[in-house]
């Protein structure tokens, strides 16, 4: 990985260990981040201007060293991204979707996904509410309709006998979790 450059296309100098550490320092106390994000975006930074360290740029010693700072935490990013996607009425697949492509691994997006699986039902009529389907519909939906608003809670993250009974629910009637 080692590319020496004398300056990058915006004139400024190669990075060192010192300048990749005040980087890593600044997104981190800029963005909400993960582990591998943070990784990813120093080897991009390395890529763009180029290395003029002695050695190979420790990229996952210096994450760990922000984590064990607490500048990187994953484990409470995986918990604010499932509140927020469960504020938005995504269901637990979903969840664990958007927690595996910001790099978090399972043992840390577990807690996560315990609490979208707990909140199931409520970010499921958080989602109906919001796209007006079956109860919250302005009137009630044809077949087609129905298997429109199926086919929206499924790709929302929810299991399918919830979806079922939220799409097929008559307007103004919702249905209660247990299934009656």
């Amino acid at each position: 990985m080692a590319m020496r450059r004398d300056r990058d296309r915006h004139g400024r100098p190669p990075l060192d260990a010192e300048a990749l550490e005040q980087a890593a320092l600044r997104y981190a106390g800029r963005y909400a981040t993960t582990r591998s994000k943070l990784r990813a975006y120093l080897v991009r930074k390395v890529r763009e201007r180029g290395w003029d360290g002695t050695a190979e740029p420790e990229f996952d010693a210096l994450v760990e060293r922000m984590a064990a700072l607490g500048y990187v935490d994953d484990r409470a990013f995986a918990a604010a991204r499932a509140a927020s996607l469960g504020r938005r009425g995504y269901g637990e697949r979903r969840v664990g979707e958007a927690l595996r492509a910001a790099g978090i691994e399972d043992e840390d997006a577990a807690e996560a996904r315990r609490t979208a699986r707990d909140d199931a039902w409520n970010a499921a009529l958080r989602f109906a509410e919001r796209k007006k389907i079956g109860p919250f519909a302005p009137a009630e939906a044809d077949r087609a309709g129905r298997d429109k608003a199926l086919a929206a809670m499924l790709r929302a993250g929810h299991p399918v006998d919830l979806a079922r009974k939220l799409a097929t629910a008559r307007p103004g009637e919702i249905p209660d979790a247990d299934g009656r």
